[in-house]
């Protein structure tokens, strides 16, 4: 089979692929449903194959989806680990997760049923939901201005202004590192951790409470040059984990930090709620993050199918210019680049494989 083959065109498509493909496995599903439907009036699941030990001390966790849209190249990656899973020693498992924003994958949409970007959503307990930057405050009214968009918008050219002013590395950092002031614009935190995450990681603590290792791979799309990925940590260079993971997996591995790589720090992402989920394990988390188009067409991508989408008079349809764009940003229509993702999405998955079950 083509390595394109593995690309759905819609989530309805992938999640069939993708049960058929667990069940085939032998792995057991077990399927999140949320209240949220899809178009059509669909179920939306998070789909969770496990296979080997429902008792684990080792555990390699692979998921997507968490930024709904972008779940296109992991879903892919998944439909090929299925069709030839590893070997799984007896007191390991293998759990895949498919997607954790079915929201977002279904309506072509980066952000959930709220609007919430999911990788801003996961607050420790002791955390507020509320805050945002001053770089954030001062470029809302671009990005999130309360009107459809129009061609005398001159997003490009506004937004390269402000980069003027104030750098890139600062202003990506201030904008995209979350926000929950915001409900309707871009990157907003959410008020509480929503559904889809917490029934996921209900479904963690009551099916991998035994782990005393965790290695976690989150597929994403859109940081960085087209076709290649960088393997982001929740550690600094010199520090023991990320000199740990660097070692094992090579340069790629990068810190989220907007000096040091594609990506930058935020607020309530799934690496540390996976730490807090096991305060007794070792956790191992990788996002592998494969680029796509520049920052700007991105941004501007996800300020267009917000700005529709919020502000519109008319509901948004699914062919909708926003949305097709948003999805060309994400998921490109290239050959090579779906190639590429396969390729390496299997290669970091061996990998992780021998670190999680060695």
């Amino acid at each position: 089979m083509a390595s394109k083959d593995y690309f759905s065109e819609n989530y309805s498509t992938a999640r069939s692929r993708f049960r058929e493909a667990a069940s085939a496995a032998g792995a057991t599903l077990h399927s999140l449903l949320l209240d949220a439907k899809g178009p059509d009036s669909a179920e939306l699941t998070i789909d969770i194959a496990h296979l080997g030990s429902t008792n684990p001390e080792r555990v390699l966790i692979h998921s997507c989806g968490l930024h709904g849209v972008e779940g296109f190249a992991g879903s892919a990656i998944q439909l090929s680990l299925l069709e030839n899973p590893p070997e799984i020693p007896p007191s390991a498992a293998l759990v895949v997760v498919h997607p954790l924003n079915p929201y977002g994958m279904a309506w072509k949409r980066r952000v959930n049923e709220s609007n919430v970007d999911l990788n801003r959503n996961f607050l420790a307990p002791n955390e507020a939901y509320e805050g945002s930057t001053e770089g954030y405050r001062l470029v809302n009214p671009l990005m999130n201005r309360p009107q459809a968009p129009s061609i005398l918008d001159f997003f490009m050219l506004r937004t390269l202004h402000l980069i003027g002013r104030h750098g890139f590395n600062n202003l990506k950092q201030a904008v995209v590192g979350g926000q929950y002031d915001f409900p309707k614009g871009l990157f907003f935190g959410g008020a509480e951790l929503e559904q889809g995450p917490r029934l996921y990681l209900d479904w963690l603590a009551t099916h991998l409470s035994s782990a005393q290792h965790v290695v976690a791979i989150d597929i994403h799309t859109g940081l960085g040059k087209m076709g290649l990925d960088t393997l982001l940590v929740e550690s600094q260079v010199g520090e023991p984990l990320y000199e740990r993971l660097h070692k094992k997996f090579g340069e790629r591995v990068a810190p989220w930090d907007p000096e040091e790589s594609v990506a930058y720090q935020i607020r309530g992402g799934l690496p540390q709620a996976l730490e807090r989920q096991f305060p007794n394990a070792q956790v191992d988390f990788v996002t592998q993050e494969f680029g796509t188009y520049p920052p700007l067409k991105v941004l501007k991508a996800l300020a267009l199918e917000n700005r529709h989408v919020q502000w519109s008079k008319t509901d948004t349809p699914l062919d909708h210019p926003s949305k097709k764009f948003l999805l060309e940003v994400f998921r490109p229509d290239s050959n090579s680049w779906r190639e590429a993702i396969c390729q390496r999405g299997n290669e970091l998955f061996g990998q992780a494989r021998d670190l999680a079950f060695s």
